[in-house]
């Protein structure tokens, strides 16, 4: 059976976006994460894309990564993210592109079907209102929560109005990285 496995970026006060109005200063990880961004960094995010041969995302972070990396090429990086296969779980989208499936029905239901297809991991990038859905079902089989070294002050907070019961995990592995970002591997108790 796949993993599915999620990955998000944490501030130290738990922030994971920015849910002001845009500006200058908006705050979202890829503008206060990018000081931290190392060879470290790249080196445990294309390990952890390796491990993986498909995405699951949902509206939001789909939308936002089909803008940033869908015209990117030539970057194995780059490259990997835009052939994987994606499922996109949305109330709202009707189609999708960047070689992304929409999912239709119940969500739990089809994420669990997929785990059950042979391959390598399925990842997820991102926390927010799928996960209400994944955790509940328990389908989630390691949280990666990269911690930095950065007070963001405000916005959307790590599971904020998830809505689930109390979830109790084990820590299962700590990595440190020289620019200060401690990325903390959770599997469920």
């Amino acid at each position: 059976m796949r993993k599915l496995i999620e990955s998000t970026f944490v501030s130290l006060d738990g922030i994971i976006d920015d849910t002001r109005p845009s500006s200058a200063s908006r705050a979202e990880p890829q503008h206060w994460g990018q000081p931290y961004w190392d060879t470290d960094h790249a080196g445990y995010a294309q390990k952890l894309m390796e491990s993986g041969d498909a995405m699951l995302l949902g509206r939001v972070t789909y939308q936002g990564f089909a803008e940033a990396w869908s015209a990117r090429a030539g970057d194995p990086g780059a490259d990997v993210m835009n052939a994987m296969p994606k499922y996109v779980a949305s109330r709202t989208l009707t189609e999708t592109t960047w070689n992304a499936t929409l999912i239709k029905g119940d969500v739990a239901e089809e994420v669990a079907r997929l785990k059950e297809q042979p391959g390598k991991n399925i990842l997820k990038w991102g926390t927010g209102e799928l996960d209400r859905t994944l955790v509940q079902h328990g389908l989630v089989d390691e949280f990666h929560f990269w911690y930095f070294p950065v007070i963001v002050g405000a916005g959307k907070h790590l599971f904020e109005g998830a809505g689930f019961d109390t979830t109790h995990l084990k820590l299962a592995d700590v990595n440190r990285f020289d620019s200060g970002i401690v990325v903390h591997v959770y599997v469920p108790k």
